[in-house]
């Protein structure tokens, strides 16, 4: 017992792992951290880091038998012969579609902090109020007021660049100098502003060290250099990831366990103490069963595992799963919508040229049912818009000689873009649940997914498309094209919900602190704690669920309520 006990768990290293226990060790709680993958420390594992195209066998394609082995995680847009040791392979780690759905996974200490796509918006009382004005999911807990102060402590200490702009949609944050868009983009904003009241387009906020403060260097971070690399790991710990910055600052308190290869079975809940009291793992190498106890469990898997988790955690009490007394566990999932992109090309600016490889991008606020309902469907999005420059050398040109080398050297025109993250509607039927006869290769139930899109989200599509192609328009953008991929969900790896937050513990599964109401010492805050998904990129309100409960699990425990 005293090699395996502990004041918490965390299970799962990744984003939310991660802020939860760097809060937990920095409070004086000795945390050990769950995670089912391998190993990874910041620089030492980051392989591919420095090394260029004509360094890769294929010059970074993949090759065809790798994505034929591969068909869900080979759709992933960071998914190459750079990255591909940070993605699980399909057939070691097998689920069940029910319904189409590409679940992207990256099991290594860290998780998919390493790979992903570092957009940190926060979001606005517009979309914590949403589900109770317009009548779909249920209403929040919380309002924008509750977790504003949990952002500003995130974001000061993961180091996020972005603009002050006085939006009510996209409140301002605590953030370093953003990056400067390129004069197309710039144009673009120009053009929009002048010919719209209600939309904004502004520069990105995003966890990029633009400028290191000191919370940074003691981090032992540097900036962020433009190489556009991020996937690969980031040397230089340029952008925010557990490994460059959570988890190390964990280990300085002396308070961090990490025990990697510890694929989580279940989560103990004691019959007799009313209360869960450990969590059971299987060793992902030696295939044995080893359970570890703690006062307070922090479940932040990712939203789909973490689902899979509670769903498998049964008892005499609990036979549905954990906490799941309402039977509502595993259902209203959510996504995002990132089907829908429109581009086209820029005539002039060939004198103009922009500094490295951005690796962010401007945004336009959501100005879709904000105040009121004013279109066919439920929600809103947010629009990502881009820009760049081509090789001159054109398609079907001669490919050989010193003109062809000239021409390869040599911008070509600019083009510019936009494309779509949209706001999904929870619905009960689109769910997760356990299969009855298939196990993974560790003996656990495998999922199955039941997730697809409805009428709502088409009309959402249709309607991106035809004001993004006008905004382009207006811009001067030429050649325009409209594009719905009719992509799978799981794609925008923004999945949401299953063991959602709310007040009504007969229609939800946490309360406003992302304590489960009928197991107060367990707290949920990755995506699976989501009660709709609003249209920003998700990551940092996770971070900010993350602190804000670790921080009240611990007054409760000094308080001896937990």
């Amino acid at each position: 017992m005293e090699t395996t006990t502990y004041d918490a768990i965390v299970i799962g290293s990744g984003i939310s792992g991660g802020w939860a226990a760097k809060e937990l060790c920095d409070l004086g709680v000795k945390t050990l951290v769950l995670e089912r993958g391998r190993n990874v420390e910041h620089i030492k594992d980051y392989p591919t880091a420095m090394k260029d195209p004509w360094d890769f066998e294929h010059r970074l394609q993949e090759p065809a038998k790798i994505l034929e082995e591969n068909p869900v995680v080979g759709k992933c847009y960071a998914f190459d012969e750079a990255t591909q040791h940070f993605f699980v392979k399909d057939k070691e780690h097998p689920y069940i579609q029910e319904k189409p759905f590409d679940w992207i996974r990256g099991y290594q200490v860290g998780g998919k902090s390493i790979t992903w796509g570092r957009a940190c918006q926060r979001w606005s009382n517009f979309e914590f109020s949403a589900p109770q004005r317009y009548g779909y999911a249920i209403d929040w807990p919380i309002r924008y007021e509750d977790i504003a102060p949990w952002y500003s402590h995130v974001e000061k200490f993961a180091g996020i660049c972005g603009g002050k702009d006085g939006l009510e949609a996209l409140p301002d944050g605590e953030y370093l100098p953003p990056f400067e868009m390129s004069c197309v983009e710039q144009e673009i904003q120009r053009k929009i502003s002048a010919r719209y009241k209600d939309r904004f387009m502004v520069r990105t906020r995003w966890a990029q060290l633009t400028s290191p403060q000191e919370v940074h260097k003691q981090q032992g971070r540097d900036k962020c250099y433009a190489r556009d690399l991020c996937y690969r790991g980031c040397p230089f710990g340029g952008y925010f990831s557990s490994v460059s910055s959570t988890l190390p600052w964990a280990k300085k308190t002396g308070n961090l366990t990490v025990r990697p290869h510890s694929v989580v079975h279940s989560i103990i809940y004691d019959e007799q103490k009313g209360k869960v009291t450990g969590v059971k793992i299987i060793d992902a190498i030696t295939k044995q069963e080893v359970t570890y106890y703690a006062r307070v469990i922090f479940l932040n898997a990712a939203c789909l595992n973490s689902n899979l988790i509670l769903l498998n955690s049964k008892s005499h009490r609990f036979p549905n799963g954990l906490g799941n007394d309402n039977g509502l566990l595993g259902k209203f999932m959510a996504f995002q919508n990132y089907r829908a992109s429109v581009g086209g090309t820029v005539e002039g600016f060939e004198d103009r040229y922009y500094f490295g490889r951005n690796p962010t991008n401007p945004i336009i606020a959501n100005y879709r049912n904000l105040h009121k309902q004013d279109t066919d469907y439920l929600g809103g999005f947010l629009t990502f818009v881009f820009s760049g420059r081509g090789p001159a050398y054109k398609e079907g040109a001669d490919g050989i000689g010193g003109n062809y080398k000239d021409a390869i050297t040599e911008p070509g025109p600019w083009y510019a873009g936009m494309f779509m993250q949209g706001e999904t509607i929870p619905k009960e039927s689109n769910h997760v649940r356990l299969s009855t006869d298939q196990v993974d290769p560790w003996g656990i139930p495998q999922l199955i997914t039941s997730i697809g899109y409805d009428d709502n989200d088409d009309k959402m599509v249709a309607d991106f498309l035809t004001q993004s192609a006008e905004m382009l328009e207006v811009a001067g953008v030429k050649n325009i094209t409209k594009k719905d991929t009719h992509q799978a969900p799981g794609l925008d790896i923004h999945e949401m919900g299953g063991c959602r937050m709310g007040n009504d513990p007969k229609t939800s599964l946490l309360n406003k602190w992302n304590q489960m109401h009928l197991c107060n010492n367990v707290f949920v805050t990755d995506g699976a704690c989501m009660t709709s998904t609003g249209n920003q990129s998700p990551s940092i309100l996770y971070m900010a669920f993350a602190a804000r409960a670790a921080h009240h699990a611990v007054e409760e425990m000094k308080k001896g309520n937990i």
